[in-house]
């Protein structure tokens, strides 16, 4: 009896099972080796990172474990869950999604009421100091009871999550700039995730809704290199806001030569000309809209003949009618007599030379100039 005794306790202790890795999860989902090397240069890409390190993001990616995710949405409209959701196909965007441990969401999650709750306390206990926070939607804080979540305040929600978090990513403009609740007057008392929460690191993705592949961009830099990506001055990643929509834009020759569309049915439109004056807010917009473009890459609004609201900037619901051109700051250029004695013939040659000469000055100076003082010699 002795003998068996000590067999059993010589028994090797029973392993919990190993969590397959991202690459493992991602395999067993058959995504090709090509199309997951299509994807790890694409994010290189975007990052600015040089191509040698590709590998080390292919590499980072397919050693990663599951990373444990609690996504939180108080007032919003579900747009940026959409974004994400509404695929006509599978992409690698949602299939890194679909690898990661998505432990709640209360939109996409199975369990409701008491379960749901749990599952979310369980995932901040298991994973505390670990786990991603993504929150989309403004908080009220003028009267919580505005918006709760099982009885829970979205303020109390945010600041009890929030703790044993090791990053948060502010999803979508009203998480980053409280969006369309903070709007005036704000009846509410919106805010952003960033006047309450201080000391955890927040990475802001803003849009009206969110690019999906800048999420998952995010999230595959946080991967790779277990720290979050270098932000701007209001948070946002510079690699995927780092230039205006307008710089990126294919309209911008049209902008150059001074081709503008009037109206959204006349000649200008039809030929593709820039639609600066009927609203386009390309030039004071930060995001990858003109490059990574929607629906897999088959298009943006601009493409799709209608101007940028600005949706990825502080404040752009009340920065004035979404159909009102942009002053923009000049000065008055004395060199406009030379330019002017080109001719007819060099007309859009022109209102390029001043527009881009106008443009240049508006980094020094702050005079207000309007529309037609852009689009016309002087």
């Amino acid at each position: 009896m002795t003998r068996d005794l000590r067999m059993k306790d010589e028994r090797p202790a029973v392993q919990p099972p190993r969590e397959a890795t991202l690459g493992e999860a991602m395999k067993a989902q058959g995504v090709s080796r090509r199309s997951f090397m299509k994807f790890c240069a694409t994010t290189a890409s975007m990052m600015a990172l040089p191509p040698s390190m590709i590998p080390m993001i292919a590499r980072a990616l397919e050693k990663a474990r599951r990373p444990s995710v609690i996504w939180l949405s108080f007032q919003e409209c579900t747009g940026c869950t959409e974004s994400l959701t509404r695929a006509h196909t599978t992409t690698i965007e949602s299939l890194i999604f679909d690898a990661i441990s998505l432990d709640y969401h209360h939109t996409l999650q199975a369990a409701a009421g008491h379960a749901a709750e749990a599952a979310r306390e369980a995932a901040m206990e298991e994973n505390s100091g670990k786990y991603l926070l993504v929150v989309d939607g403004s908080i009220p804080v003028d009267n919580p009871g505005f918006s709760t979540i099982a009885g829970i305040s979205n303020l109390d929600m945010l600041i009890e999550t929030a703790k044993g978090a090791a990053a948060i990513i502010a999803v979508g403009t009203c998480a980053t700039y409280g969006g369309i609740p903070y709007a005036n007057p704000n009846p509410t008392g919106a805010v952003p995730v960033k006047d309450i929460i201080t000391d955890k690191p927040i990475i802001n993705v803003p849009g009206c809704p969110p690019i999906p592949v800048v999420i998952t961009g995010v999230l595959a830099h946080y991967l790779t290199f277990g720290a979050i990506p270098e932000l701007d001055h209001i948070g946002r990643p510079k690699a995927f806001y780092g230039q205006s929509i307008h710089d990126r834009c294919y309209r911008r020759p049209f902008y150059d030569k001074g081709q503008f569309a009037e109206t959204f049915d006349d000649e200008g439109a039809r030929k593709g000309w820039c639609l600066y004056k009927l609203g386009c807010k390309g030039p004071t917009t930060y995001n990858a809209c003109a490059t990574t473009k929607w629906n897999n890459g088959t298009s943006f609004p601009i493409e799709a003949g209608h101007p940028c609201i600005g949706c990825s900037e502080p404040d752009f619901w009340d920065g004035g009618g979404f159909y009102k051109a942009l002053s923009m700051p000049t000065e008055n250029l004395s060199r406009t007599a030379v330019y002017a004695a080109a001719g007819a013939a060099a007309a859009g040659a022109v209102v390029g030379a001043l527009n881009r000469g106008k443009k240049k000055a508006s980094d020094r100076i702050h005079i207000k100039t309007t529309v037609e003082d852009l689009s016309k010699p002087e």
